[in-house]
């Protein structure tokens, strides 16, 4: 059984692909690639198709995670069906994927952080036109929820190898 992930944001074109790239590496690193589906959407449907932004895939190459080759996509409706885990990195992410569940899958989408070890932050803010430095915060952020979720799933992950 694969454990099928989707991290959301509004474009796609950096949060979501960093959240991507960094849990994909992280899951590689544990010798759980194969038990995840990992895959990465915006609530926008202006950007599909696009790369993620120069300074997301910089940032994020400088710490060992390669997102050049994600492509934004829109989310879905059937992908909170599909995905077990349809994870919002801002509260406006998580209420459009809950307008978009099915009524009775209107729960299950969550907050990313709420992976994270306690941090008092619950959402991960949108780099896009700031500084350097909101983009590397978006991405320690990221990391940790990340971790997290890998240390929630693990167990269940090693089972499904």
């Amino acid at each position: 059984m694969t454990i099928k992930i989707l991290f959301v944001c509004t474009a796609n074109l950096c949060r979501s692909p960093m959240a991507e790239g960094v849990f994909r590496n992280l899951a590689g690193q544990a010798g759980l690639a194969e038990a995840f589906e990992i895959a990465s959407a915006g609530t926008s449907e202006k950007f599909v198709g696009q790369s993620p932004v120069p300074m997301a895939v910089e940032i994020a190459a400088g710490r060992g995670y390669d997102i050049s080759a994600i492509r934004a996509r829109q989310v879905v409706a059937e992908d909170i069906a599909h995905f077990d885990y349809p994870l919002a990195m801002d509260s406006s992410h998580l209420v459009a994927m809950r307008w978009l569940a099915p009524r009775a899958l209107a729960d299950k989408p969550k907050m990313f952080l709420s992976f994270a070890p306690p941090i008092g932050i619950s959402e991960v803010l949108d780099p896009i036109g700031g500084p350097k430095a909101g983009f590397e915060r978006a991405l320690s952020l990221i990391e940790a929820g990340c971790k997290g979720l890998l240390d929630r799933l693990g167990a269940a992950a090693k089972r499904a190898t």
